[in-house]
């Protein structure tokens, strides 16, 4: 399984490449979590990624699923918590994330899901580095339910890999 796990994530990554045409850079893989890098100094942008260990739901076909945990220091940013669903979600709908018990609710735009403000984001990492598992409840513009369930195993070692890259205490 840990080496799907890795193919999962070295496809995701090169999803997010296709994107921002960025030059990513892995610091390294940390269990069921992978830190990156990009830029230089000031600019440089860090963030952590997981695909889920079990994705369940009713659906005909799903895109890449992710969750990214970024840093950007120059824009004083820490923590940003985003969630990629592989579906566009059912307009002005939350997500659950459930995080050994302690719920938090997600605001959603097309097919990505984020916490409400900083103070929020700050909270699911905590959350995150305590916790064992995350199990994560959407729905799509179809009214299909999706529950997603994410490791949490390599959480806190590849969130102060990026952390110490980034300079973010």
């Amino acid at each position: 399984m840990k080496h799907s796990l890795v193919g999962s994530l070295v496809g995701v990554i090169s999803l997010i490449l296709s994107f921002d045409g960025q030059a990513q850079t892995l610091i390294n893989n940390f269990e069921d979590w992978s830190a990156f890098g990009d830029g230089k100094g000031k600019a440089k942008t860090c963030y952590i990624a997981s695909v889920p260990k079990k994705e369940t739901g009713k659906y005909k076909s799903r895109g890449n699923t992710y969750i990214l945990v970024t840093h950007r220091p120059a824009e004083k940013s820490r923590d940003v918590f985003e969630l990629r669903a592989g579906y566009v979600y059912r307009k002005d709908s939350e997500v659950v994330v459930n995080i050994d018990g302690q719920v938090f609710k997600l605001f959603t735009d097309r097919g990505t899901a984020w916490a409400h403000d900083q103070k929020a984001d700050r909270s699911l990492a905590r959350m995150m580095i305590r916790g064992k598992s995350m199990i994560v409840t959407g729905f799509s513009g179809r009214g299909t339910k999706t529950t997603d369930t994410y490791s949490l195993s390599g959480f806190t070692a590849a969130y102060n890999a990026i952390g110490k890259a980034c300079g973010v205490k």
